[in-house]
């Protein structure tokens, strides 16, 4: 099998913080991909934002369309490499259970409130606390440490000890970057004309094209290098359309959207923490306790609390 002599999979978990007894049935990674799907926090995403607020549209991505879509790329090299498609697939599932309501939006205004305080928000961060801490009511999923180290490491500047966390590593990127372009288009907020040529003529016109460079490049670098990576001649364009994504798009100035979507988060994130008593308990720290509950929070629901907290109504015993 390709890969076999030069990339070894992990063939089983080293543990989980408390050990369990077998399953009998499914293996550690089976059983932390089911724990993942169950659970609330992975529900929540269907109402998450994954770029664009409240879109006019049905087939724009939300957190958990891009979950299911990484997903299916990063399984696809798995097997393609001959490694462990089971821990792929749980990292897959388990990487943003910790993003904020409004996408990279709310990570933004929440991670600049908490600056204030002297502390930081990354949503892998958070969604490792999610597993750890905040499912089933502060006992958490128990998952195994490669599942955990995967969600903990899946961003640009993570270094996951598995070669399946460094799939998801870069599976994460080609998924988002060219679903997002693709919803950036629809949503007219970018041109195709915008778009720089150079990664578009190296990638492809088309996002279905581009997405099969990458993914049969990282095959195929992986396999001559024995490591997960991509070719110099693919990564440097892919990393430019990245970077204009991220100034385009992601914090477009022109965006008014964006802006009032980090003004709920901000206005939510200091009401709550004057009012402990209105928010979920997880922490007793009540800065901790007000990040996890905004944090928690899905697009619709952080927009009916703002709407009841702070929108005036008519009072009809008045007069």
């Amino acid at each position: 099998m390709r890969g076999e002599k030069v990339l070894r999979a992990c063939p089983a978990s080293s543990g989980r913080l408390r050990p369990e007894p077998p399953d009998g049935i499914r293996n550690e990674f089976q059983r932390d991909r089911d724990r993942i799907i169950h659970a609330k926090a992975f529900r929540r995403l269907m109402h998450k934002t994954q770029v664009f607020i409240a879109p006019d549209g049905d087939h724009f991505r939300t957190r958990l369309t891009h979950t299911l879509e990484m997903m299916q790329i990063s399984r696809t090299v798995a097997r393609a490499l001959g490694l462990n498609e089971d821990l792929t697939e749980a990292i897959a599932l388990g990487h943003d259970l910790g993003h904020t309501p409004f996408g990279h939006t709310g990570e933004y205004a929440l991670d600049g409130i908490l600056a204030s305080y002297g502390r930081s928000f990354r949503h892998n961060e958070h969604s490792l606390r999610v597993v750890d801490v905040l499912e089933k009511d502060g006992r958490g999923l128990n998952l195994t440490f490669e599942v955990r180290d995967g969600i903990l490491n899946h961003t640009a500047e993570g270094n996951p000890a598995t070669l399946e966390g460094r799939i998801i590593h870069f599976a994460d990127r080609i998924a988002y970057v060219n679903h997002d372009v693709d919803d950036a288009l629809r949503a007219g907020v970018i041109r195709a004309e915008e778009l720089p040529r150079r990664p578009l003529e190296v990638l492809g016109e088309r996002m279905s094209v581009r997405i099969d460079t990458l993914v049969r490049d990282l095959i195929r670098t992986s396999e001559e290098r024995g490591e997960i990576a991509l070719s110099e001649r693919i990564y440097e364009p892919f990393m430019q359309l990245r970077a204009w994504l991220f100034e385009n798009v992601y914090r477009n100035p022109r965006s008014r959207e964006n802006e009032k979507a980090g003004g709920v988060v901000r206005a939510l994130f200091e009401y709550y923490l004057e009012h402990p008593e209105e928010r979920a308990k997880s922490d007793p720290d009540p800065i901790t306790e007000t990040t996890d509950f905004v944090a928690g929070m899905t697009d619709r629901y952080a927009l009916s609390l703002y709407e009841r907290i702070f929108v005036p109504r008519s009072d009809p015993d008045f007069g």
